[in-house]
């Protein structure tokens, strides 16, 4: 019986958001590599072969660089305690990469509240 297109693609989003949530479970219960402090998992992209994901994070407090190192250190460690949790033929190779996402969010709010103070200063004179 033929597999429904549409089903395909959902799958590949189930598969990443579970990883996502195993993964942040695992990094605060089991991870005990001091540069990796306070991580937020934004989002993990899966390859449609399931080979490889990139995981999406950003700090708190901390060094990127140092944390980035610290997860890909342990992204072994991690993909086997995911092997075990994950009801999947291939669990991906795993890639951490930090995600600037929210420091440019808060800097554009800055600049916005500037811009806006600014312009509030001029109007009244």
């Amino acid at each position: 019986m033929p597999r429904k297109a549409s089903s395909v693609p959902n799958r590949g989003y189930r598969v990443a958001d579970q990883i996502q949530r195993d993964l942040a479970e695992l990094i605060a219960r089991e991870l005990k590599d001091p540069r990796v402090g306070m991580v937020t998992l934004n989002a993990v992209e899966v390859t449609p072969d399931y080979a490889h994901a990139k995981v999406f994070f950003s700090l708190l407090t901390g060094n990127p660089e140092e944390t980035a190192e610290g997860l890909n250190a342990a992204a072994g460690f991690l993909r086997n305690a995911l092997f075990k949790r994950l009801h999947i033929h291939t669990v991906p190779t795993l890639h951490f990469v930090f995600d600037r996402t929210t420091e440019r969010a808060a800097d554009m709010n800055a600049l916005i509240s500037k811009a806006v103070a600014s312009r509030s200063k001029n109007e009244d004179e």
